[in-house]
């Protein structure tokens, strides 16, 4: 408290100086119409340019909410459209489904945890199997393309096994061609935007920026897409030969996703598990 005292007394001019021209300033602004006016519109003015820094501020602080409904109006959007829209195998054409029978179903899911840089990199996602997700499940990124497989599941998360692990392979057909192949990534040395498909027979005409989807087989529906074909074909010294393609997805930047189920996987399943095993 003496300090304090000591303070003030060695100050004192100071604070009257303040309290003088405050009260001044007050008079001022009081009595004369045209200081009342400017002093008005001067703190209207910086009292909105705060009020506008605080809405930049709190909808800056709102964007992830954003971005998790408009991912989820995003699923339901794209279910809906697969549900209009089935592949005609046969005649490789796109048939409209009046019964709207869905076979398949969109979950937005957002990315927590993801790496490009390993041998086998692993993807967590937000949404585990209170959400509805399963092992096996297949995964793709927003108008971009294939991203990976479902591997474990939690009550409330889920690992993905990704594009970008030696594990991972899956079916996928070039677009021109309709050639099958098998869909693989390299090594951890590997460029991340660039996988390979295998198994591809050597008698067709392969060109360079076909695109590239998924044949139907396996996990993925049919028409999801992967990248474009960014080498000419290598032969493997047999009856097929190795492609190199540019992937779509760039997993460095990947943050939402969507897992896709297949109402008849489980069905599928039980099915297949009847036949005899010939290996």
């Amino acid at each position: 408290m003496r300090n304090l005292w000591i303070f003030i007394n060695r100050y004192n001019a100071f604070f009257l100086f303040v309290i003088f021209f405050t009260i001044g300033i007050v008079l001022t602004v009081k009595n004369n119409t045209y200081q009342r006016s400017v002093t008005f519109n001067s703190t209207n003015e910086i009292v909105g340019h705060a009020y506008e820094r605080l809405n930049v501020f709190k909808r800056y602080m709102n964007l992830g909410e954003v971005n998790d409904s408009l991912a989820r109006e995003n699923a339901k959007l794209n279910t809906r459209l697969l549900a209009m829209t089935t592949i005609d195998s046969a005649k490789n054409t796109i048939v409209k489904d009046t019964v709207n029978h869905v076979q398949y179903t969109y979950l937005a899911a957002r990315v927590i945890k993801n790496s490009i840089t390993l041998r086998n990199n692993i993807i967590t996602i937000n949404k585990g199997s209170l959400d509805g997700i399963e092992s096996g499940m297949a995964v793709i990124s927003a108008g971009k393309g294939v991203v990976g497989l479902v591997r474990d599941v939690s009550a409330h998360l889920a690992t993905i096994e990704s594009l970008l692990n030696k594990n991972t392979k899956i079916s996928v057909s070039i677009k021109s061609t309709k050639a099958l192949g098998s869909l693989v990534w390299g090594d951890r040395n590997s460029d991340y935007r660039k996988a390979f498909i295998k198994d591809i027979p050597n008698h067709f005409q392969i060109k360079l920026r076909d695109t590239v989807v998924t044949s139907g087989f396996g996990n993925f529906p049919p028409g999801i897409l992967v990248g474009a074909i960014s080498n000419k074909a290598v032969s493997t010294g047999d009856n097929f030969m190795t492609i190199e393609t540019r992937l779509f997805n760039n997993f460095s930047t990947l943050q939402y996703v969507y897992v896709i189920k297949d109402k008849l996987a489980q069905e599928e399943k039980e099915l297949e598990s009847k036949l005899p095993n010939e290996q």
